[in-house]
């Protein structure tokens, strides 16, 4: 049985490029990039923890500024969203390689 996940849509705003890009970086390996400096994820509760201590690593915290946003339940949630432009596809369950 898979652990209970989340949707959450994760914003930051970086005043450093060099932290941007490794914020960056990490935010590849446990989501979607939705557009510049948002991504959408699935997360259980231990790897939303651990994103949150790998985000809290890289930081500034008087520059820098990261939200993230618990949509609700992965396999229930229903987000109403507005696109305009490109397509808004919400992220599906995939297998995870440790």
């Amino acid at each position: 049985m898979a652990a209970y996940e989340y949707l959450y849509l994760v914003t930051y705003d970086i005043s450093d490029p060099k932290r941007w890009r490794r914020v960056f970086k990490l935010m590849k390996g446990y989501g979607d990039w939705l557009q510049l400096s948002v991504f959408q994820c699935r997360l259980s509760r231990k790897r939303h923890a651990e994103l949150i201590a790998l985000l809290d690593g890289i930081i500034h915290h008087t520059e820098d500024h990261v939200l993230i946003i618990n949509v609700g339940p992965a396999e229930s949630v229903k987000p109403q969203v507005v696109s305009l432009g490109k397509e808004f596809e919400m992220l599906e369950r995939q297998p995870v390689i440790v």
